[in-house]
């Protein structure tokens, strides 16, 4: 007896030091996997859009400290804008608010190459688009043609791996439901619903959409939104694309609807939200709105100044990592 009990006592160490040591080395190749995000927006050229696109990265910061997250601006016109005024000094002096970053910024391409020279083999890449359209599609395109490289020995590859985080609103794809994307966005926007019923008004969200890629995806998010707060009458148009301003129009004049609180549904209140949709001139949705006997109100926040909004995309980069076991 004794000695069976001596030879199940040993069994049972063994297994105990195959178990900690099998958790040591997966830890250590957790520990290997050195990563940084590159945080992708399209960009503003607009000083007081930025506190959206600054409160975004702070708030993946937060979520994962100790990995850097670089900023990029996808739009090459905004770029161009931004080298400008950093060869001007007179701007510098007139804009201390602008921090370097934003002077220096760099395309997504640009900030993977810096990453990777830095000695990062993943790299994610998390988008601040608010839906699967053109923008998203180029920035997947980029990952993709990145991953497809190859080398002779696995020791020259330039990278372990880039990973796409998902845009606000969801992404097609079964490990990450869409649908639960849009639930949490529409849960998120309600002090926007709560600030129109205040003033009995209807909430317009005003968005960018494309004309390349379906924007159904907004008509789906007005219908959750109006399932999800019956008591304020809610509508979605956008700059480009469905569902329009003569979509718009049509419903508001069934539905009677003689006020409005007009608000941005885009990361950054830039030059759409001043101009095309809150703008002075005559084709601005305030002024077509207002020629239709329309009584508006505007707010001109973008989302990315909301921190829990902001959280949304701490929270995609974090699930592509997990996807990937980091």
């Amino acid at each position: 007896m004794r000695l069976k009990t001596m030879s199940h006592n040993a069994v049972s160490l063994l297994v105990a030091l195959f178990l900690l040591l099998g958790a040591t080395a997966a830890q250590a190749a957790k520990a290997e996997k050195k990563t940084a995000v590159v945080l992708a927006v399209f960009g503003t050229s607009h000083e007081s859009g930025l506190s959206g696109i600054l409160n975004i990265r702070e708030q993946i910061q937060k979520e994962l400290p100790g990995i850097p997250v670089r900023l990029a601006f996808t739009s090459n016109i905004i770029r161009r804008i931004w080298q400008e005024r950093r060869k001007d000094p007179a701007y510098g002096a007139q804009h201390p608010e602008v921090p370097a970053e934003i002077l220096h910024v760099k395309g997504p391409l640009a900030a993977i190459a810096d990453l990777q020279d830095e000695g990062y083999g993943y790299i994610v890449v998390q988008p601040t688009h608010i839906s699967s359209s053109e923008e998203f599609a180029d920035l997947a395109g980029y990952v993709e043609g990145l991953n497809s490289i190859k080398t002779v020995k696995k020791r020259n590859m330039p990278f372990q791996k880039i990973l796409l985080g998902r845009p606000a609103l969801g992404t097609h794809g079964i490990e990450h439901e869409y649908r639960h994307d849009i639930k949490q966005v529409a849960t998120i926007v309600a002090p926007d619903v709560e600030m129109a019923r205040k003033e009995g008004r209807a909430l317009v969200y005003f968005a960018h959409g494309n004309e390349h890629y379906s924007t159904g995806v907004y008509v789906e998010f007005e219908q959750v939104m109006r399932q999800m707060y019956p008591g304020v009458r809610i509508y979605v148009t956008m700059v480009e694309g469905f569902p329009d301003n003569t979509r718009l129009f049509a419903e508001l004049k069934a539905d009677k609807t003689k006020k409005v609180l007009l608000k941005p549904f885009m990361t950054v209140a830039g030059d759409h939200a001043k101009n095309d949709m809150a703008g002075a001139e005559p084709d601005s949705l305030k002024s077509l709105l207002e020629a239709r006997n329309i009584d508006v109100a505007v707010s001109l926040t973008g989302l990315g100044e909301s921190d829990t909004f902001a959280a949304i995309f701490a929270q995609h980069a974090k699930d592509a990592m997990s996807d990937e076991g980091i």
